[in-house]
């Protein structure tokens, strides 16, 4: 005999045609949103990414990757520190008189371009020094990786690197020029120096050292302020974007595709949405007709108890008894909706002072292989439902 818990059938209606065009005229407005969520979502991560980039070494923002304490230390060292964000102000500012140029990486800008904002300034400080800008302005230079992590001293004759002490560098250098190299680390120099008479150009990693977050470590803020407050005048150029003179010749893609390849896509989007709306329109109910059909529940009981029978799915309905005797169990101890099958049994035993293992082996672990020991294991927990009752509820049991 196979057994499955009661269930109740009542009669379906199919949805009325006005219900179906409510559901899919809410299902195109979920769509909507979530398409107009995702794309808010993207235009933020976008908008996210464009300021963490700029706030790299601008000497305005007090993020930890600006530089804006630098500036303020400067100015209290009497330095008169002017920030330019496009090239024609910095060089404008550089014809006041001796002054410092700033100069980060500068990819808008053309070798010419480079070379010519330099030229107007007694010294250049590359705080993003690239391939590129030592080429130009560090002749025998090049990149060497990064420093060995380690502190590293001064290792040079340079009295602003003397002054300074000793730091942590993080990108390093090595030339094969004139320059002056100092903080050996790793493969390289934290610092190169090149001074011959007219100009003096410093290269070091500003990222590392000159950065909000790291200007108090080590000697970075003494090193900084040796090498940018020189001179009265400080021009900082924060190349934006648009501040370029390059002019690029390659053709686009529109002009590479025939002149009908843009009409053609368009004509097919507009295609691909008139048949996403054609195939997602509700006709209404695929049966209008009501069943006019009432089920029994012992019908459907007796039912499933039969289908449970023929695949000979003892196990399966095992589990039905376990979770009804679970539930009823659970409602005699005082248990909570959101108590496991493992807790229900250990309360069960403590209550009954049986041994837990026992009781955890009638509800939950014990398979059954055939029917035989699927209604020998009804009787265990019918017998262990009724021990809890009594245990429970003795007065009750008494009357």
């Amino acid at each position: 005999m196979t057994l499955a818990p009661a269930a109740t059938s009542t009669p379906s209606w199919p949805a009325t045609p006005a219900r179906s065009r409510r559901r899919g005229v809410a299902g195109w407005i979920v769509i909507a949103i979530v398409v107009l969520l995702v794309g808010g979502v993207g235009a933020a991560l976008a908008a996210l990414s464009q300021w963490a980039q700029r706030d790299a070494l601008d000497p305005e923002s007090a993020g930890p990757n600006g530089t804006r304490a630098l500036v303020e230390v400067l100015r209290e060292h009497g330095v008169e520190v002017e920030v330019t964000r496009d090239r024609d102000s910095a060089q404008q500012a550089l014809l006041s008189g001796d002054a410092t140029l700033v100069l980060p990486d500068t990819p808008a800008l053309s070798d010419g371009a480079v070379e010519n904002l330099a030229a107007g300034a007694e010294d250049v400080v590359l705080i993003d020094p690239r391939s590129r800008t030592l080429r130009l302005l560090l002749p025998g230079a090049r990149a060497a990786g990064y420093g060995s992590g380690e502190l590293a001293e001064p290792g040079c004759d340079l009295a602003d690197a003397q002054r300074a002490g000793a730091v942590l560098p993080g990108a390093v250098f090595t030339t094969t020029g004139d320059a002056v190299a100092c903080y050996p680390s790793g493969d390289g120099s934290g610092l190169l120096v090149a001074d011959d008479g007219a100009r003096r150009v410093s290269a070091v990693d500003g990222r590392t050292l000159f950065v909000n977050e790291s200007l108090a470590e080590n000697g970075n803020a003494a090193l900084a302020i040796n090498l940018l407050g020189r001179h009265p005048h400080l021009v900082w150029y924060m190349p934006g974007p648009g501040d370029t003179d390059l002019t690029s010749n390659d053709p686009s893609l529109g002009e590479l595709t025939p002149p009908w390849v843009s009409p053609v896509i368009v004509l097919l989007l507009f295609a691909a949405v008139a048949a996403g709306v054609w195939r997602g329109r509700r006709f209404g109910p695929l049966v209008p007709e009501r069943l006019p059909v009432t089920v029994r529940v012992s019908e459907t009981t007796e039912g499933r108890a039969r289908l449970y029978a023929r695949s000979r799915d003892a196990v399966h309905a095992a589990d039905q008894l376990r979770l009804s005797a679970l539930v009823r169990l659970a409602r005699l101890l005082g248990l909570g909706p959101a108590a496991s099958a493992t807790e229900i049994a250990d309360a069960a035993a403590d209550r009954l002072g049986w041994d837990r293992r026992a009781v955890r082996g009638i509800l939950i672990e014990e398979l059954p292989a055939n029917d035989a020991q699927l209604v020998a294991l009804r009787d265990r927990l019918s017998h262990l439902e009724e021990a809890v009752r009594q245990a429970v509820r003795p007065e009750r049991n008494a009357r």
